[in-house]
Parts: structure tokens; sequence; C-alpha cells
């Protein structure tokens, strides 16, 4: 069943106008007609079964029949992102939603191939993997920070896992299983790495911990992939 994000509170009895865009995208994309349903989530109330109670030229308006799930909650898992190529951010972002991450920090290092990014439209990717995936929420795209400014304001309560291409790290599963924490965010470096001051001031703070993912040097879409799988079996939703 189609799946759409929406900003409406979502309530019993209430009705939702969506988007001109996502309108199109039901009527003319998916050629819903009236009477058809859909499942809709808002990232508060839960998932909603609605139906398409009014069709007009300007698009529809949906109508919320029951709730069929409530509200849950996803690990409180970041990733932290240098920026690489726009192809290759936009794969990050996507398998970042589809891996349950609550949110992206795209991160401006020393090496990094450029110093900005499209943000909404890193957004609209993330809203479409989150419909897709069956999640609840949709995960938050923040705008490129330098790493250092990163660091400054970081709070210390949530561990960092450092990926260090660098090596003199133990494997990533032993290091996850090594630290206690509730709240964890996973840092990818650029495909130039990290320059040897970011890589010490990384390996000085009390908040970090290195990891290793490996014996081969990988592209920073694959290690963000991989990190994040590493988490979720360790630490995250894939347990139970």
């Amino acid at each position: 069943m189609i799946r759409l994000h929406v900003d409406a509170d979502l309530a019993t009895g209430g009705r939702v106008a969506p988007s001109p865009d996502q309108s199109h995208y039901l009527l003319g994309v998916m050629r819903l007609a009236q009477g058809a349903d859909l499942l809709l989530f808002n990232g508060r109330d839960g998932e909603w079964r609605a139906r398409v109670a009014e069709v007009g030229k300007r698009g529809c308006v949906l109508e919320l029949k029951a709730q069929v799930r409530p509200q849950a909650t996803p690990p409180d898992l970041e990733l932290c992102i240098a920026l690489v190529k726009r192809a290759r951010l936009e794969t990050i972002v996507e398998k970042a939603a589809e891996l349950g991450c609550r949110r992206v920090r795209l991160v401006l290092t020393r090496r990094t191939q450029g110093d900005h990014a499209n943000v909404a439209r890193l957004s609209a990717i993330a809203t479409e993997a989150a419909e897709q995936t069956g999640r609840l929420d949709v995960p938050e795209i923040l705008p490129p920070l330098r790493l250092d400014a990163l660091l400054d304001g970081w709070d210390p309560g949530r561990a960092l896992l450092f990926c260090d291409e660098g090596g003199e790290a133990r494997p990533a599963l032993e290091a996850l299983a090594g630290r206690a924490a509730e709240r964890w965010a996973v840092l990818i470096g650029p495909e130039g790495g990290f320059d040897p001051a970011e890589r010490d001031r990384l390996r000085a703070a009390p908040f970090v911990t290195p990891a290793s993912l490996g014996p081969r040097i990988l592209r920073a879409d694959t290690a963000a992939i991989a990190a994040l799988t590493l988490w979720q079996a360790q630490l995250g939703d894939w347990r139970g």
C-alpha cells in the first residue's frame, strides 16, 4: 500500500490536503481514484489508514480512518558524513534513512571536495526512503558544518564512532561492544581521508571511539553503509 509523509496532524476523522506534488504523485503517477486507501505518517502521530475522499482539478483530499501503528522512536543514531560528490552523497542519505538514522549531519573537513549541498533535495530523498521502508519518521538533514565547529559543540553524552582509515584502531564490532552509551553518532570522512591534525583531535576527544572497518580502503558511501550496519547489528534495533 502507498505510504505518504505529511506535515499535518493526524487524528480520527481528520482531513489532509496533500501538496500539489503529492497529489500529482497519488493521482497522476499511482492512478489512485476516489475511495482508494493509503497510509499516512508525520513522525508524531503514528501511521494512519486514509482514503481519497475528494478528487478535483487542484488535487485531492484525504480522510483519516484509523491509526494502524502507534508512533515509535528509532534508535538515537546520527550519521556525520563529510561532503562527497553529489551522487554518492545522495546514496548515503538514502541508505542512512533505510538503516534507521535519526539525522544526518553534513560535515566540512580540510579535504572535503566542495563546500555546499542541496539540503532540500537530500531531505526529499530521505523522505522517499522513509515512505518506502515503513519507518514512522523522516531523518533530519542538517546543513554543512566545519568539523572543528561540530566537535566544539559536541554533546559529550553522545558517543562518536570515528571510522579511522589510518589504522591503529580496534575492529568496529569490538569497539562498539567496549563502550556503553545510549546515544551514538558515526563519523565518515571524505574520499581523501582526514587531515592528520583532524585525526589527532578526534582520537584525543573523550567521547570518540576510533574503529576500523577492515583491511580494505572503502569509498565513503560503502564505509557509511558498513558502519551503520555494524552499529545496528551490535547496538540497534536489529537485535530484536
